[in-house]
């Protein structure tokens, strides 16, 4: 081991996120997780986590300190306090979970200015949120718009590393900010397919197409688009799975075309017994888990281009873009024949190659050793 990586190694490093959790479902809170480990695999009791509990913005006041980026629990009394441990534990490097903490980053740089700050972006979170707002145009979605924005625009001027999840965020960041990441880092996920199934897969009882995603505007226009314009022309049952899907069972179903679950406590099996994954997603930022998810179970996904961002050097192997709903219905027709086996170990290899946790390690490791 060289003197620079030694010096990593053996350095103070603060990770300020969002409150973790043990058994994360949606996409953001498997990242912090999946950060948090790395770093904590990586520097052991050389880490210190702040953690930022969730809290809603409410009152005039409150709303106005959000648009000096006090936003995702982040106040001044955790400011203060992270700075306090900061300077007491001697820290050289922090690292923040998420763009809208920019408040934060140039807090860090005006008082330590020698600390090294990376922040790891999971959205653009301007782009992520003027989807939002063209969803629902409300004052509310215009205001959650221009707060992050705020806060993001300190996050790539006060950090001296910026990780992206892909090249396309990369540039965006250049065209709204006038500077690209750093580091483009894919996305990854803890290894959750089952031991005595590594191998072999589950024979489904009925093939089904599966939609994962919890209910946000993205998923659920991609997915409300899929029912109404691809579902009537398809011959195999489509089945939704993910938080808060459940209160849209009236909306989405139809008797023997789609089945809406909602929230569940196994995903594994779900993605195990289905045929292949569906990911009719028109908008967004970042790269979607679901993807890498299909991935880790050995399951094709046929998707939009958009769920693809990112995936482009593998779409190809992982599955089919599709542009129009002729083209899912061409894609799902052909899958008795794209889809060989009930779990593809050629697939799982795509993840375990690029998006498994040592993989991603590594790379975090080596952004970090810079």
């Amino acid at each position: 081991m060289n003197i620079s990586m030694n010096l990593m190694l053996t350095e103070k490093v603060m990770l300020l996120t969002n409150q973790l959790y043990v058994s994360p479902s949606g996409g953001r809170e498997l990242l912090c997780k999946l950060n948090h480990d790395m770093l904590k695999d990586t520097y052991g009791d050389q880490l210190l986590v702040f953690e930022l509990p969730q809290r809603q913005v409410r009152g005039l006041k409150a709303i106005v300190k959000a648009f000096e980026g006090h936003i995702a629990g982040l106040n001044n009394t955790a400011i203060a306090e992270a700075l306090r441990i900061i300077q007491m534990e001697c820290v050289g490097k922090v690292f923040i979970d998420g763009s809208n903490f920019g408040e934060f980053a140039k807090i860090v740089k005006t008082n330590f200015p020698h600390v090294q700050v990376y922040t790891f972006f999971h959205n653009v979170e301007a782009r992520f949120f003027l989807g939002s707002l063209r969803e629902t145009k409300t004052l509310h979605a215009l205001a959650v718009l221009m707060v992050n924005y705020l806060a993001e625009r300190k996050s790539v001027r006060y950090s001296d590393k910026l990780i992206c999840l892909s090249g396309r965020d990369s540039c965006l960041l250049q065209k709204l900010y006038g500077r690209a990441a750093t580091h483009v880092s894919p996305m990854a996920l803890q290894d959750k397919l089952p031991m005595e199934l590594s191998s072999t897969g589950s024979e489904p009882r009925e093939k089904f197409a599966l939609f994962v995603g919890g209910v946000f505007y993205a998923n659920r226009a991609g997915i409300t688009w899929f029912v109404k314009h691809v579902v009537p022309r398809i011959n195999i049952k489509t089945c939704i799975v993910g938080r808060g899907f459940e209160n849209f069972k009236h909306d989405l179903e139809r008797e023997g075309k789609v089945e809406v679950i909602g929230t569940v406590d196994n995903l594994a099996q779900w993605y195990l017994d289905s045929h292949f994954v569906i990911a009719p997603i028109f908008d967004g930022s970042g790269m979607k888990t679901k993807v890498a998810e299909a991935l880790m179970f050995g399951k094709k996904i046929i998707g939009t281009p958009e769920a693809f961002s990112g995936y482009e050097d593998i779409a190809d192997r992982a599955g089919r873009i599709c542009v129009s709903a002729d083209d899912f219905v061409a894609a799902i027709e052909a899958a008795n024949i794209m889809v060989e086996l009930p779990f593809d170990p050629t697939l799982r290899s795509l993840y375990e190659s690029i998006f498994s946790f040592e993989v991603a390690r590594k790379r975090l490791k080596n952004i970090m050793g810079e």
